[in-house]
């Protein structure tokens, strides 16, 4: 049986005091804890294995090599690729949509239409407009039902012969929306257009198999996985990755280089350029184990009884209002207690020793969808338990006297 107070021991943080009150995490959303585990395998990185990869013949760059290949190995078989020529790594979620937008979209000419929804990241909108901006093409948006979920009618209204990438978040970081991606990629394809999947609020609350879903591109970051930052992962066919030139230039992405001409190496390297973090990325692979031993349905099933819950009381507080009600959510709660401003709510909760976000969140076309400026936003880890939902509950009750 899953319990969360067995995992707590391993991630320090959560015994720490703010403002004298024990620490509630909730900004799980943005970027999850870490646990020891991964800590130690940072430090036994730079103590025992630290030397560039791929490049020296001495023992320190073979063991450094080997151990960040193991992690391709592991991150393919974790997503289901077909083959570790398809996993790419980068700097994170936002390096990795940039990579395809930049690469891929070079192939796109002018007029072609690339589909988004408008409850995207600021990360899968900008990194398009900014090839709009280069190389005319056009961009969809594909707006929302009252509950938060997308409009699958316009959807397919807005699929034609001009469609080519089709770029939409698997789980909304605002309204904990899950998407049907399996359905979207299906659509895409009908269309003859390619799909991007971003699955940075996704993979560390629910189990991903590229291959079933039929993704052409999925993107994801380590630290909200529960592994380091300064780490991500492209997924891309392998079909595709071949047809892209490279993003970067630089060493370790090259075949040969003379003045009058450059060959580029085989995938993955021909999208790595320069000296990765391989201390990061060795450090990922003890994260993906970690989540494995204690498994993705026991521990989506925990987040969603943390979230039926908290959701239920706080729906007992005066003024309370939800964003977001889609059937089968993740574990994320975006409110507002009414009109009072989400910076108000959140400090005093902060002072409370209650960790959650404010803001819009890097979604501001989809605040102004909804009509507001900002909201609070609580999201919940495998790590967080009953008895703090039970104290962000009390803590609301305490502060909505102060707010209305």
């Amino acid at each position: 049986m899953f319990t969360a107070d067995k995992y707590r021991d391993d991630f320090p943080i959560l015994s720490r005091e703010v403002y004298g009150k024990p620490l509630v995490y909730f900004d799980n959303t943005a970027s999850t804890q870490t646990p020891r585990q991964v800590v130690d395998t940072v430090t036994d990185m730079y103590f025992h294995h630290k030397a560039n990869v791929h490049r020296g013949v001495h023992a320190l760059s073979q063991e450094a090599t080997s151990l960040m290949e193991e992690s391709r190995r592991k991150v393919k078989d974790f997503i289901g690729a077909t083959s570790e020529k398809e996993v790419i790594f980068t700097r994170g979620t936002t390096e990795s949509i940039n990579l395809v937008a930049s690469s891929y979209g070079a192939l796109l000419n002018e007029g072609d239409e690339v589909i988004l929804s408008v409850m995207e990241h600021h990360s899968n909108i900008v990194p398009w407009q900014l090839l709009r901006d280069c190389r005319g093409i056009v961009i969809k948006v594909v707006p929302i039902l009252e509950d938060g979920s997308l409009d699958m009618e316009a959807y397919r209204s807005l699929l034609s012969s001009r469609t080519k990438v089709v770029s939409i978040t698997h789980v909304s970081n605002v309204l904990g929306t899950v998407n049907p991606v399996r359905e979207i990629i299906r659509l895409a394809h009908e269309a003859g257009a390619v799909a991007l999947i971003d699955g940075a609020q996704a993979v560390a609350h629910i189990p991903v198999d590229v291959k079933e879903l039929d993704a052409d591109f999925y993107v994801f970051s380590s630290h909200k996985l529960y592994g380091p930052t300064g780490i991500g992962v492209l997924y891309g066919r392998e079909s595709l990755l071949e047809k892209m030139p490279p993003y970067q230039g630089g060493g370790e992405m090259i075949s040969h280089v003379a003045f009058d001409h450059t060959t580029f190496a085989e995938l993955p390297f021909k999208f790595e350029a320069g000296t990765p973090d391989y201390v990061g990325i060795a450090a990922l692979h003890t994260a993906l184990e970690y989540v494995e031993k204690i498994g993705l349905l026991p521990i989506a099933a925990h987040e969603e009884k943390l979230l039926a819950y908290t959701t239920a009381r706080m729906l007992e507080i005066p003024g309370m209002r939800i964003f977001g009600t889609a059937p089968g959510k993740s574990a994320i709660i975006s409110f507002l207690i009414g009109n009072a401003h989400h910076y108000d709510t959140g400090m005093l909760l902060d002072k409370l020793g209650i960790a959650v976000r404010t803001g819009h969140h890097c979604a501001q076309p989809l605040m102004q969808a909804l009509g507001i400026e900002g909201t609070v936003r609580a999201s919940f880890a495998l790590y967080n338990t009953l008895d703090e939902c039970d104290r962000f509950i009390q803590a609301l009750h305490r502060i909505t006297p102060m707010l209305l």
